[in-house]
């Protein structure tokens, strides 16, 4: 079985009998009999906003590490150090220190991990254009061809991109390699952090066989309460549908659950694919009605949705609101302004207001923002807001804002509903 050292990248048609690299020693030996031959990867960084913050401060190396808001706010990601604490994304931050008091809690820099995140990219586009960013720490990658070009096979060359991230840009990543974007999305995720998992044709359908159904990426919480209700809970469960069935029972969502129960994913790796939309939502460990915290989520998430924008130099022209209640009711309102915006403030208030006259009462299990009809950024803003003569001194103020921490750092300037 062919193998593959991810220290050293010596390749071996044979892995080696003692599971060690006889060129350097190292245990990371990768052997898989379809190694060589697959092609299509997905890519995922390790805790990337908490790798970064410690790269940047050496002196959290060793620490728990929470990247987050106030005790208001939620976790926006955490270490692994955290993690074996119970800390996880999206946690209330009263709770994650409850579990972890020693954690150290940054603020987000959003802008930095920008930074990194396009130095990762061109170490990518080094290797293949075929690459479609999900986030700013995963992409799927397409790989076929490159073997000839670059005097190696895919798996080295994935290989050889996380080490290179770690060395030089002291981020780590893990790697899922497979024949379809479905299963190396779950295959990056099988063995983090620094993994680096295959899945073949030939293991595909026992790899699946056993596996809940909340495996499949699109099975959100009420997609699998719905499946749950119908006695589906495991993949081998789906198996046993036919194909019309769970179209009638499903939808669309049926009939696409039918082929990648079976492993078939015939959806291309796409790097041209005109972004529709960008949008943040935050799912509670708690349903909550609490105003000053679904204010401050509110805030968070314009913010956030508003500095992807900022990064990708777009606007968008409706702002929408989701919310989902205890029960699993999710409504979403929308909003079409004058013309397009990436401004965090004018997205938070077009929110706020779409929540004030929602007509739903909570407790909330999930809050969302989210701008579309996207147009580039030298489109946005103009018109200002007749009702709001102090819109253009607020927008003023936020470019300013955003210079002063481009430099300086994302805490050097932070608004006091952040920290709701």
């Amino acid at each position: 079985m062919p193998a593959l050292c991810r220290d050293c990248l010596t390749t071996f048609d044979t892995a080696p009998l003692r599971g060690r690299c006889p060129a350097c020693r190292s245990p990371r030996i990768l052997s898989h009999a379809d190694l060589f031959t697959l092609s299509i990867a997905h890519m995922d960084c390790d805790a990337f906003y908490a790798s970064v913050e410690k790269r940047d401060d050496p002196s959290l190396a060793d620490k728990p590490l929470i990247v987050g808001g106030g005790t208001r706010g939620v976790v926006s990601t955490c270490c692994y150090i955290a993690r074996i604490h119970g800390v996880r994304s999206a946690m209330p931050m009263f709770q994650a220190l409850k579990l972890c008091p020693e954690a150290v809690v940054v603020k987000p820099r959003i802008a930095r991990y920008v930074e990194v995140s396009r130095q990762i990219r061109a170490m990518m586009e080094d290797l293949t254009p075929a690459i479609e960013p999900l986030s700013l720490d995963e992409a799927f990658l397409d790989l076929t061809g490159t073997a000839r070009l670059h005097g190696a096979p895919p798996a080295v060359l994935l290989a050889r991109l996380t080490k290179r991230m770690e060395d030089e840009l002291g981020v780590t990543g893990s790697i899922g390699l497979a024949h379809n974007k479905f299963l190396a999305k779950i295959a990056s995720d099988l063995d983090k952090p620094r993994g680096f998992s295959v899945i073949g044709p030939a293991e595909t359908e026992s790899f699946l066989r056993p596996k809940p159904v909340r495996i499949i990426w699109g099975v959100g919480t009420a997609m699998q309460a719905s499946l749950e209700q119908a006695g589906i809970r495991t993949i081998a469960d789906l198996l046993r549908w036919d194909r019309a069935d769970l179209a009638a029972r499903f939808g669309q969502m049926g009939d696409r659950l039918w082929h990648l129960a079976r492993g078939q994913d015939s959806r291309r790796v796409s790097p041209d694919e005109k972004l529709k939309s960008i949008s943040k939502e935050t799912t509670f460990f708690e349903d909550t009605s609490d105003p000053d915290l679904l204010d401050g989520h509110l805030w968070r998430l314009s913010e956030q949705v508003s500095d992807r924008a900022k990064a990708k130099a777009l606007a968008g022209r409706t702002v929408t609101l989701k919310l989902k209640k205890g029960d699993f009711q999710t409504v979403t309102r929308r909003h079409a302004l004058s013309d397009p915006t990436q401004i965090a403030d004018r997205i938070y208030r077009t929110a706020r207001d779409l929540f004030d006259h929602s007509g739903i009462k909570g407790p909330f299990r999930l809050i969302g923002v989210g701008i579309s009809d996207l147009a580039p950024e030298d489109q946005a803003d103009r018109s200002g807001d007749l009702l709001d003569p102090d819109a253009g001194k607020r927008a003023s103020a936020e470019r300013a804002a955003d210079a002063i921490r481009a430099r300086f750092g994302k805490e050097a300037i932070i608004k006091g509903r952040a920290l709701r």
